[in-house]
């Protein structure tokens, strides 16, 4: 997997007054970590979007502030509502030498035979994996391959999926990460209401434009 790098600079401006510096064309940020006091810097909007939206599940991104590279995790980013933009970016550099504990995206791969010559309907569990390890042993996401599933009834638990020897697994072993049901039967529908009330698009969690002074962002990660 190719190194992502974000380009930043310290930032003297905060609280309301950083929306200049969104008009100007750019992203303002904070980083902060385990044994650092949290630093507030700003980048290029438009290179910043390019290279978020390049980053796949919890992957470490290079951050060059100052000359000085260090890896961290997008750990919240606040957009526009209605424009998508960038508002705000969260970064969280973890202390390298000490484990760390995130939830990684599960993604299903292949095809089950329940499904395709049973006619089965494939019902989603768990969606993410508890694991903990070095920050440089991380691994993006984690790929599950449904294809063991072959009869209707059948399922793949937490116990069931495959990581590698230096990340350990915290998420219970018995939740259900994929199962293979019988369709429901016409009769058995329950007709749903049609909704009154209007769509409200959901962003990405992030945390308010800055109001105040900056540097109560809440980790990432637990150590």
């Amino acid at each position: 997997m190719d190194t992502l790098v974000l380009n930043a600079e310290r930032r003297t401006v905060t609280g309301k007054k950083v929306g200049r510096l969104r008009r100007a064309g750019l992203l303002p940020a904070v980083v902060y970590g385990p044994d650092s006091e949290p630093l507030a810097v700003q980048l290029n909007a438009r290179e910043a979007t390019r290279v978020i939206r390049k980053i796949e599940g919890t992957q470490l991104v290079d951050l060059v502030v100052d000359g000085k590279t260090r890896k961290v995790l997008v750990h919240e980013l606040q957009r526009d509502a209605i424009r998508g933009d960038y508002l705000h970016a969260d970064f969280y550099a973890p202390d390298m030498t000490r484990p760390l504990r995130v939830a990684i995206p599960i993604h299903l791969t292949g095809s089950s035979f329940a499904v395709t010559g049973h006619s089965g309907v494939l019902v989603r569990g768990l969606t993410d994996l508890g694991i903990e390890c070095l920050p440089g042993d991380l691994i993006p996401s984690i790929s599950v391959d449904i294809s063991p599933i072959q009869e209707i009834g059948q399922a793949i638990y937490v116990r069931d999926i495959q990581v590698p020897a230096t990340i350990k697994v915290l998420s219970d072993p018995d939740d259900m990460v994929a199962r293979v049901t019988y369709q429901a039967k016409e009769e058995d529908l329950t007709a749903v209401p049609t909704a009154t009330t209007a769509e409200v698009e959901v962003v990405e969690k992030g945390k308010k434009e800055e109001e105040g002074e900056e540097g109560e962002a809440k980790p990432a990660a637990k150590k």
